[in-house]
């Protein structure tokens, strides 16, 4: 984690401390802030906002308990996480401790490297939680996108807005169902959004994107010296997302060893980091998505069956645009906007020969691929109308020359081909704003690993 620009205020009262902290903490790369007393911490907490506050217990004047509660009282510190440092090992003081609102506490005397990761942990924790909501109004646009560009006139997006509103306020595992580019992540914020957790994280896991061997350390974290390159102590995606909502994209991808550790997971919420032997308790909501049958991989022995029942609580399917045609338009205008706002024009029409070849297309790569072809539109149009009678038609004829899709093919046959037409289309680029990654809705390593599974490659 970067350390710059982290703020650490440190309070104690014993001026060797508070030297060997600020040696550890500088050597680290932090900024430190110091104070002597509850009284000043307070006042340097306010002002300094730091990232995180070291705590003394015993402090003259207020102690460092009444110190916690009152930083926790104001809302200008409530924020800022406290790990205390105290010489009282019991089990009382460590309750006292956490009750007065601290996250963590430190032993005197401590070891630096134990303290710095219990730091650094804190301060990329709090990090991810600001994010979330610094982007509150991101995520608020998200699924305002889900209710106004996708809502219309069509049954399924009504059934599916039905079932969100549903299982949103209950918190019960859901998994989500849908082709690649459906929008089965606003479903899953619009879900978090909607229950309790709203105020919590939402974390985002592409099961697809992570290196095999490294799946169980990003999910459930590990502990310094576990594997090759693992220096610090870290946090998994289940940590970061306690008290809130975890997004398994992609979920049929995991390996199977570490399926285990999910199911797990998702019945008793607890779990062992990689390396470590502590079991660690969470309350996370966890939304699953896949654009793969997970019955027909149970079937196959690729995913477990007692997995796939404990994921399949509630089960959402997201229609294929395909499916409501009706709601086309509306997402054609919706994305003219759009790009015109971000070309810096104003959207003054689109031709109805456009929009006619819009509804009757079979849009392969949905929701993506008419966003993305809305705005190459815009792009070749020059102006704020949309007028490009033929591109439709053009892609429509790139996509039937490409691979054929098996009348009756598996599940993987037609995924191999569905790809195949889009590489072709961008002529094999993967990246970049035409890439097959974005018509596709992937992220560009995912489609790669996608290519090495199914066994992809440029012949020409």
């Amino acid at each position: 984690m970067a350390t710059e620009s982290a703020t650490i205020l440190v309070v104690d009262d014993e001026p060797l401390n508070v030297d060997l902290l600020e040696q550890e903490l500088g050597a680290a790369g932090y900024r430190t802030v110091t104070a002597t007393s509850g009284e000043a911490a307070l006042g340097a907490a306010t002002k300094e906002q730091p990232d995180l506050i070291l705590l003394d217990v015993m402090l003259g004047g207020i102690d460092g308990y009444e110190t916690c509660r009152r930083l926790k009282a104001a809302e200008a510190t409530r924020g800022i996480p406290v790990v205390f440092l105290t010489a009282l090992s019991d089990t009382f003081e460590k309750v006292r401790a956490f009750g007065a609102g601290a996250v963590d506490y430190v032993t005197k005397p401590f070891e630096p490297e134990e303290l710095l990761a219990r730091v650094g942990t804190h301060i990329a924790l709090r990090r991810e939680i600001e994010a979330h909501r610094r982007t509150r109004a991101a995520v608020n646009v998200l699924v305002d996108d889900l209710r106004g560009a996708i809502v219309g006139a069509s049954p399924p997006v009504r059934r599916l807005l039905e079932q969100v509103a549903q299982v949103a306020p209950t918190g019960s595992t859901v998994l989500i169902q849908g082709e690649t580019g459906t929008g089965k992540e606003l479903v899953a914020r619009a879900i978090h959004e909607q229950s309790a957790r709203r105020d919590r994280a939402l974390v985002k896991v592409n099961c697809a994107a992570l290196p095999r061997e490294l799946v169980e350390s990003e999910l459930f974290g590990h502990e310094r010296g576990a594997f090759t390159g693992a220096t610090q102590q870290r946090r998994g995606r289940f940590e970061l997302a306690d008290g809130g909502t975890l997004f398994l994209d992609e979920v049929g991808e995991l390996p199977i060893e570490a399926q285990a550790k999910l199911l797990r997971v998702l019945q008793e919420r607890e779990f062992e980091r990689v390396g470590g032997s502590r079991t660690l308790r969470t309350d996370v909501r966890v939304i699953a998505a896949t654009n793969r049958a997970l019955s027909a991989r149970v079937d196959g022995g690729s995913f477990r069956s007692d997995l796939f029942y404990r994921l399949n609580v509630f089960p959402i399917g997201v229609p294929p645009l395909r499916e409501r045609r009706d709601d086309i338009p509306l997402l054609v205008r919706h994305f003219a906007t759009r790009a015109a706002r971000k070309l810096g024009r104003t959207l003054t029409g689109i031709s109805p020969a456009f929009m006619a070849e819009a509804t009757a297309y079979d849009w392969p790569g949905n929701v993506r691929e008419l966003e993305n072809l809305v705005e190459r539109a815009m792009i070749l149009s020059g102006g704020g109308r949309l007028d490009t009678a033929g591109l439709l038609a053009t892609a429509q004829a790139t996509e039937s020359a490409a691979a054929p899709v098996p009348a009756d093919g598996t599940l993987e046959e037609l995924e191999r081909a569905h790809i195949e037409r889009v590489l072709e289309r961008t002529q094999w680029m993967i990246e970049g704003e035409r890439g097959a990654a974005r018509i596709l809705g992937l992220n560009a390593s995912t489609l790669r690993g996608r290519m090495r599974k199914l066994g992809i490659r440029r012949t020409n």
